[in-house]
């Protein structure tokens, strides 16, 4: 099997709330959001040394009671022609198996899903469904259809699954996070991520002063009357429920 990982970690405890996983990095994106931390996956891709797949999936077969579950992460995964194959391989080791998406790849999503290749899917959703803003967050020209359609097949899929969006205030604002959760609602999971000046796609963006994280709470208090579960990462614990 072809396919370059060019990043693995043996175990995280932070990666998936209350597992023990390991996180394999998958490289290229269609996708050029300013304030990506993971430029070299996107940009540069072939200077990175790949790993190979048997040497990553004999270290989780070697794991296995010690690791819970596994994801497999970018770059954007679903660019990759072969990672049907290659998440049948992760499954047949017995794990159970995330799959990271920027939700632009629809088709892919359901198919994987329809294929019983996942446990739970993480997407991230850019900004509000306004063509205008998303290309503005992410960079690069977006069908909102495709989007519209990946927050759907995965809400009715059944499986684990949790949204999540980074708010950076040169970009979203809290009536952004609110109307996002709009479009979700009911959805069991929403994940809100600080913005984090360092390491990113774009020189411009280390200048930007990320939100506080009480402002974070806040917008995740507003995000939370729309869906079961919101928090802002890294606060797990403190749950803001829908209001029934």
């Amino acid at each position: 099997m072809i396919i370059p990982i060019k990043g693995f970690i043996e175990n995280s405890l932070i990666e998936w709330e209350g597992k023990i996983v390991s996180i394999i990095f998958l490289p290229s994106c269609n996708l050029r959001c300013p304030y990506c931390h993971a430029p070299h996956l996107v940009q540069t891709p072939n200077e990175l040394e790949s790993i190979p797949v048997d040497a990553v999936v004999g270290k989780i077969r070697q794991n296995l009671g010690w690791v819970d579950g596994v994801v497999v992460t970018g770059g954007e995964p679903t660019s990759h022609k072969q990672l049907d194959a290659f998440l049948a391989l992760l499954k047949d080791t017995g794990i159970v198996v995330r799959l990271d998406t920027n939700g632009t790849n629809p088709q892919a999503i359901k198919d994987l899903i329809a294929r019983k290749l996942l446990d739970c899917i993480a997407m991230d959703i850019k900004s509000p469904l306004q063509k205008a803003k998303y290309e503005l967050v992410s960079g690069v020209p977006c069908n909102i259809e495709d989007i519209e359609k990946s927050i759907r097949i995965i809400m009715e899929s059944g499986i684990e699954y949790e949204f999540r969006t980074t708010v950076c205030p040169s970009q979203l604002d809290g009536d952004d996070i609110e109307e996002i959760a709009r479009t979700i609602e009911g959805a069991r999971r929403y994940i809100l991520q600080g913005f984090r000046p360092n390491h990113c796609l774009d020189s411009k963006m280390l200048k930007i002063e990320p939100y506080p994280v009480e402002t974070l709470r806040g917008f995740a208090s507003c995000a939370g009357k729309y869906v079961d579960y919101c928090c802002v990462r890294g606060e797990e614990g403190m749950v803001l429920q829908r209001n029934w």
